[in-house]
């Protein structure tokens, strides 16, 4: 399968600077997976879409301020990326300029200092930090890092944070849960709409561009996941009681998905855990968990492409797409909404 079998055009316009006014004042794309049928709503409307049957789950991750800049012995600057911690004090990152940042290579931060210890794949390396706390340094001293398509200044880094955000250690935001108000969560509650939480910080796999010519020889980069008992509970009691799974994003997705497991019956369930995914869903794939899709409109020939093309059907995604491009929707990070039932 070609990698440009999931391009289409995208004027340059129609991607998002800035977030909408309010959060829930998005637009939102539903698309019937059954019948192909295509309804133009706004993202307040959800209420409509979602009944007491459904189990909502959403991504608690939060966005660390993982851009820092530091300065090299001869007192040039160096910017690190930060994606993993690996353990208090050594994380995996992306560096910029990548020669000033040799194996060796020690970097300051005022009192705090990192070195650069070795070199990964794909450029990742591993920095061994001063200090144990480095999500305390990059509060001091850390950018949130904006994907590179968002030009714009933001004078509200809370607007990349959903309003459920409490894990910390994402470096992209799990964008589908940035259009839900406190409010709007309390509605769907009060409407006996169910909730759960999972985990997955956002990484390298999720906003890398996919560099093969082909699907298959893609590899995603691993990413750091938890999805509790309690919500492994939740999750297969609405399954075994035949209700539906409604994931709030791709992260979310790909974490029910990466721990689902085949009961003798023949039925399947996710088992709680924590760990790394580096699962790929792309066409061909086989849900077994996730029934409906609240998500945003992706990069060309990006990977979360192929997800909601695995779950819908790549025709139908690009018509829809074609559909949300005719009728001016915004796109990517700070963009427009889409359901998929």
């Amino acid at each position: 399968m070609l990698v440009a079998d999931f391009d289409y055009h995208l004027p340059p316009e129609l991607i998002a600077q800035m977030p909408a006014a309010r959060r829930d004042e998005s637009r939102m794309l539903v698309l019937e997976r059954n019948t192909g049928t295509i309804r133009d709503m706004m993202f307040r409307d959800i209420l409509t879409l979602l009944g007491g049957n459904d189990l909502l789950v959403l991504n608690d991750t939060r966005v660390i301020r993982a851009r820092i800049y530091g300065t090299d012995p001869q007192g040039r600057k160096v910017e690190l990326l930060l994606l993993r911690e690996l353990e208090p004090g050594l994380w995996e990152a992306l560096s910029r300029p990548s020669r000033r940042a040799k194996v060796g290579t020690k970097l300051s931060y005022g009192s705090d200092s990192a070195e650069i210890l070795e070199w990964g794949e794909e450029g990742v390396r591993k920095v061994r930090f001063s200090t144990p706390d480095v999500i305390g340094l990059l509060e001091r001293r850390g950018e949130v890092p904006l994907p590179p398509y968002i030009r714009q200044k933001q004078d509200d880094d809370t607007r990349y944070q959903t309003v459920y955000a409490r894990q910390n250690g994402a470096v992209a935001a799990p964008t589908a849960g940035l259009h839900f108000t406190e409010e709007l969560l309390s509605q769907l509650r009060a409407q006996g709409i169910d909730t759960a939480y999972v985990t997955l910080h956002a990484g390298l796999g999720t906003f890398r561009p996919v560099k093969a010519e082909t699907v298959e020889e893609h590899r995603m980069y691993r990413e750091e996941f938890e999805l509790p008992t309690e919500t492994a509970e939740r999750v297969n009691a609405a399954r075994h009681a035949g209700r539906r799974i409604v994931a709030v994003g791709t992260t979310v997705t790909r974490t029910l998905e990466a721990q689902a497991v085949e009961e003798a019956s023949g039925s399947w369930q996710v088992r709680p855990g924590r760990g790394l995914t580096d699962l790929f869903i792309r066409p061909g794939f086989q849900f077994r968990i996730v029934d409906a899709l609240l998500t945003n409109f992706h990069l060309p020939r990006s990977t979360l492409l192929m997800l909601v093309s695995a779950l819908a059907g790549r025709e139908s995604i690009l018509k829809a797409y074609e559909h949300a491009v005719a009728e001016r929707y915004r796109f990517f990070s700070f963009g427009d909404a889409m359901f998929i039932s």
